[in-house]
């Protein structure tokens, strides 16, 4: 008499196991994918952008900034427009393409690095942007992101030397975490590590604000009605003119 052959397999239980596991192995990597294709534009935006600033200094030292320009002063930051208007097309990059083909767009600050107008010394920040979408439009009415000043106040007391406060309400939403601010009286850069949970109308800066007086900051504002933080990188140099 012949014995019944017996054959072993996988219980419900253990492919259930098996393809939970399977599951959570693809959710992470998945989600690893995701984060290196973030980090890899994040880069790829920070390395065009380096060429766009490059470019943007050229074109400044191209067309120039007079140090002596009434318009110029040590304690406040002037658009470089104002002080020398050329072209829209200037602005935005790549150089070659047309107009509604660009993608990134650049605007600078100046101010003298002394009040004394025989010195031909002028810091300038440079600001890159990025085209958010067509027909977007900008605090100010601009086509394009630009900076633009915001009225803050310095936060007294102690614990609070790295924050400051938006004074008018209607601008509060130009200044998010992530954002990069210069200071009108100096040119000096901060980051935006958050906005304040207790206080809307308080930023948290990256460091401690150099100074006890503020009157207004520099920052390239999201687009009207909300979006994307437009601005990629900011960078300065002092050149002499």
């Amino acid at each position: 008499m012949r014995k019944k052959q017996q054959y072993k397999g996988f219980s419900l239980t253990e492919v259930l196991l098996a393809v939970a596991t399977l599951a959570v192995g693809m959710i992470f990597i998945s989600g690893t994918f995701l984060t290196g294709i973030h980090f890899s534009t994040i880069a790829t935006e920070r390395t065009i952008a380096a060429i766009v600033a490059d470019e943007a200094f050229a074109k400044i030292r191209l067309y120039g900034v007079n140090p002596a320009d009434p318009n110029l002063a040590a304690n406040q930051l002037k658009r470089f427009e104002v002080l020398n208007p050329i072209a829209p097309d200037e602005f935005a990059y790549p150089s070659t393409k047309r107009l509604a083909e660009k993608q990134y767009y650049w605007s600078a600050l100046c101010r003298p690095v002394q009040s004394d107008p025989t010195n031909r010394l002028v810091q300038v920040t440079v600001f890159v942007g990025r085209k958010v979408g067509s027909g977007t439009m900008y605090p100010g009415g601009a086509a394009r992101p630009i900076p633009v000043p915001v009225d803050v106040s310095v936060v007294v007391g102690a614990g609070n030397e790295n924050k400051l406060a938006i004074t008018a309400p209607a601008e509060q939403t130009f200044i998010n975490g992530g954002s990069t601010i210069i200071d009108n009286r100096t040119g000096l850069i901060y980051r935006v590590l958050q906005r304040s949970a207790d206080a809307p109308d308080t930023i948290v800066l990256d460091r401690p604000w150099q100074g006890t007086v503020a009157d207004s900051v520099w920052v390239v504002p999201p687009p009207v009605g909300g979006g994307k933080y437009p601005c990629v990188a900011v960078y300065q140099k002092v050149i002499v003119f």
